[in-house]
């Protein structure tokens, strides 16, 4: 019998979706089936129809064995399914989701089968046909300082409402540190003090520190930096999230010390005793990760360090999500890549750093995307009242899922790191 994922489970139905129904102006895309190609549907039938077979993915409408145990994955236009998937890979079939084709009873837990067999759905000698099925990221989605801005606020700018619908009440839109698991017994908020605790210590936070943060969010770390002493230089590029933050400082009484700038990392001024950036490399660009780390090193004063937390990928996976246009850089983060380890190895060194500590947190970071994917489901009816139709909340939500089963499946990791200066400038403090 075929193990259960852990942490998943059934979850109240995604709402409905119609294609003919779907607003084309919105969502093009989704509203309309790609031209056909019937050698490519019949290539993708047989593979994706091979790795739904599998005894883990049930349900007779996939041509499954039929079992009580794993997800259940379900087609409601095979058809559509496997020609989108035939044209558009990964893309189509995440907009097959968004479009009402299939569902699942249990999303996270079937897209961690799928995440956990992704070498094997494609033989060897078909994968330099790789190319048949992706295309190259839009070059208007590129980090330039002013497509940085507007891939920020394709995100980030779409409604603090809406994020709060899913976050705890501290606002922290990053991977928390848990105790124990399943998370039952504590709050996604005490988790996510300790998260950032953990990143304060690294980078040494005490009275009198001077912190710059590249990446402000709703504010919280930059409040718990200022509680402890630090007076703080917080940056960001979404108006919406600096808006709030403000708000939060000054509620607060910390606003004489946390400075939140409307400002692109690239420009940062000064130097200080400690740089702190969490899950923000992820937005940079692979072709900007030399000027993000340059950035890092520039703003360091004598014996300063990083505290960095980031999502990582395996190399080879990052080298062909580099050159890839994604379902995620669609539709979630444009301009985004997920880097990895050796990339941050090297970029780093590259910019003067070294690594004195590196820890990964993959089961922590699902663990949180499940509580979010909960809290996003259970609210649908707040994110319908702020505006999102239900092809934008099957998008979300299919986004959680996925990245969800990404770190399940060790496909993706999130790693905290410290960085400090190499050379006589480097300090050897724990």
């Amino acid at each position: 019998m075929p193990p259960q994922v852990p942490g998943t489970g059934p979850s109240a139905p995604a709402p409905a979706v119609h294609r003919a129904d779907v607003d084309a102006a919105r969502w093009p895309d989704v509203a309309r089936l790609p031209s056909a190609a019937p050698a490519r549907t019949a290539i993708a039938r047989r593979l994706v129809g091979r790795a739904l077979d599998r005894p883990a993915l049930t349900g007779p409408a996939t041509g499954a064995r039929s079992s009580a145990a794993g997800p259940r994955l379900t087609l409601h236009d095979p058809d559509a399914f496997y020609r989108r998937i035939g044209r558009h890979g990964l893309i189509g079939f995440g907009e097959s989701y968004m479009a009402g084709e299939w569902d699942s009873d249990d999303l996270a837990g079937a897209l961690t089968v799928l995440a956990a067999h992704a070498d094997d759905l494609v033989p060897a000698p078909l994968r330099r046909l790789r190319g048949l099925w992706v295309s190259a990221r839009p070059t208007a989605d590129r980090n330039t300082r002013t497509g940085a801005r507007d891939n920020i606020r394709r995100h980030y700018d779409l409604s603090n409402d809406l994020f709060a619908t899913f976050l705890d009440p501290t606002l922290t839109y990053s991977s928390a540190l848990f105790t124990a698991f399943p998370a039952r017994f504590e709050s996604l908020a005490a988790a996510q003090h300790r998260k950032i605790d953990r990143l304060l210590d690294l980078a040494g936070i005490r009275e009198g520190i001077r912190l710059l943060e590249i990446g402000t969010g709703w504010g919280e770390l930059a409040l718990r930096a200022a509680a402890r002493g630090a007076r703080v230089t917080t940056l960001t590029l979404s108006v919406e999230q600096a808006a709030l933050a403000r708000e939060r400082i000054a509620a607060a009484g910390l606003a004489d010390r946390v400075d939140v700038q409307l400002r692109d990392y690239r420009d940062v001024e000064g130097r200080y005793d400690a740089v702190i950036s969490v899950e923000m490399i992820e937005a940079v660009g692979v072709e900007y990760w030399p000027s993000y780390f340059t950035a890092l090193r520039r703003a360091l004063a004598p014996g300063g360090r990083i505290a960095l937390q980031a999502i990582t990928m395996g190399h080879q996976q990052m080298l062909h999500t580099a050159a890839t246009h994604t379902f995620i850089s669609k539709y979630v983060f444009p301009g985004g890549l997920i880097p990895s380890r050796e990339a941050i190895a090297e970029h780093s060194a590259a910019a003067g750093l070294t690594t004195a500590t590196d820890n990964g947190y993959a089961d922590h970071y699902a663990e949180t995307l499940r509580l979010w994917r909960e809290q996003f489901v259970a609210h649908r009816a707040a994110v319908t009242g702020l505006g999102f139709d239900p092809v934008f909340q099957r998008m979300w939500e299919l986004y959680l899922a996925y990245s969800e089963a990404g770190f399940r499946a060790r496909y993706l990791d999130v790693r905290q790191l410290r960085l400090v200066p190499a050379g006589p400038d480097g300090e050897d403090a724990p």
